[in-house]
């Protein structure tokens, strides 16, 4: 499995060589990045607000915007995305959505106009009829810009994605997308993330389940006793994730169980891991969203044995309105390879009056995993970024933000 190093980079088989300086026992998930929930997202308009207000349970904990996807992997030193899916197999089904409609929004005045929502294909938004608005609005769309930005950056550390496939309706009563339409996950429409991810990534820039396995092992028997590939033989990669709940979820249709079914509960020919569950035959990445309290030592326990862990520094916009750093000041040292943020950048929370901002610093996208990283590993070497000058704020500096 990934015998081969990336030679279009640089990088050769001489681990001296300057592109390639890590001992060979450096793996991907012995550091740690910054990854940021919702990637997609950007918040309503202003014609759309009065109804959104309406409509819409603590509107404000969704008053936020994200870079596009290409700008928070080459100037927010992000190394991780998170995109929600919503199928759509004969096109249109979500082109229409109710808020524009209340809102008496036309094709001119709504904040976009894709007519690629009326192709079948998978739809990328925030919740049915509501929250809509997107910095690339078909997954095809962010596969794209994605590979369009891993082209220009071939030597990047390994892209981590995780997609959230979506089947809510909450505004039916209102006119608005019914259960019936939007809960559709079958399999054929699971296989069809495979599909779209496949049809615009190449096998040499994906990192899927098959890679990793080994023969005649489970997936966790793999990753926890031959580890996950080297760090260098994976850089200019992608590795997706669904982020849905392991157990049974009935509004979804059980997608990790429905996915993983009838021979595939490796994930064999799969291309996207599973949120899984330790002890199972595909675990390998688990999702551990609360690092405080128990969550610090268990995610670490759950890191030191092998798996790939995503937790959250923070929740919008709960973490700024109250400012309220138990999740930022657990998530770092609990090993977590990705760190998910809302606020990436310098001066996105500066609207809520508190200058706070989730980065590793020092013009890296990465660090050496503070639970499992071996000594010899080199932070300097891990992904240099030019970035500004200023690094990110520690956990004393934030501590002691003033606040309005």
């Amino acid at each position: 499995m990934f015998t081969k190093l990336l030679a279009a980079t640089g990088c050769v088989a001489s681990l001296s060589h300057a592109s390639c300086p890590h001992p060979p026992a450096l793996r991907m998930n012995h550091v740690q990045v910054v990854g940021t929930h919702n990637s997609y997202h950007r918040e309503v308009s202003l014609n759309e607000r009065a109804v959104f207000e309406q409509i819409m349970p603590a509107p404000e904990n969704l008053y936020y915007s994200h870079a596009s996807l290409e700008d928070q992997l080459s100037h927010q030193a992000v190394r991780s995305l998170e995109i929600d899916l919503h199928s759509d197999t004969k096109g249109g089904l979500y082109s229409d959505p109710l808020i524009w409609r209340l809102s008496n929004l036309t094709n001119a005045t709504a904040p976009f106009y894709d007519p690629n929502f009326f192709k079948p294909g998978l739809k990328v938004f925030h919740v049915t009829d509501a929250d809509v608005n997107a910095v690339c609005h078909t997954f095809v769309e962010c596969l794209q810009q994605l590979k369009h930005w891993s082209d220009n950056n071939p030597t990047h550390l390994p892209i981590l994605i995780d997609l959230e496939l979506k089947c809510d309706a909450p505004y039916c009563a209102f006119g608005g997308l019914c259960a019936e339409e939007a809960v559709n996950w079958t399999l054929p429409r699971i296989l069809e993330v495979d599909r779209e991810i496949r049809s615009v990534m190449p096998s040499n820039q994906l990192v899927t389940p098959d890679d990793v396995r080994q023969t005649n092992m489970t997936l966790e028997q793999s990753v926890l006793q031959h580890g996950w590939p080297k760090l260098d033989d994976v850089r200019g990669r992608f590795m997706f994730f669904f982020d849905n709940d392991p157990d049974n979820d009935s509004a979804c249709t059980a997608i990790r169980s429905i996915y993983r079914s009838n021979g595939h509960e490796s994930l064999q020919d799969r291309v996207v891991f599973t949120n899984s569950v330790e002890g199972d035959s595909d675990a390998a990445f688990i999702k551990y969203n609360n690092p405080t309290k128990g969550g610090l030592a268990e995610i670490q326990r759950l890191v030191r044995k092998g798996y790939i862990v995503r937790t959250r520094a923070d929740t919008p916009i709960t973490t700024l309105l109250e400012k309220e750093l138990s999740m930022y000041n657990a998530s770092w040292p609990s090993g977590a390879q990705i760190v998910s943020t809302d606020w990436p950048a310098y001066g996105m929370s500066a609207r809520y009056g508190w200058d706070y901002v989730v980065k590793i610093g020092d013009r890296r996208v990465a660090r050496c995993n503070p639970v499992n990283a071996p000594e010899a590993c080199d932070e300097s070497q891990l992904e240099p970024l030019q970035l500004d000058s200023r690094t990110h704020l520690s956990v004393k500096k934030l501590a002691s933000v003033r606040h309005p």
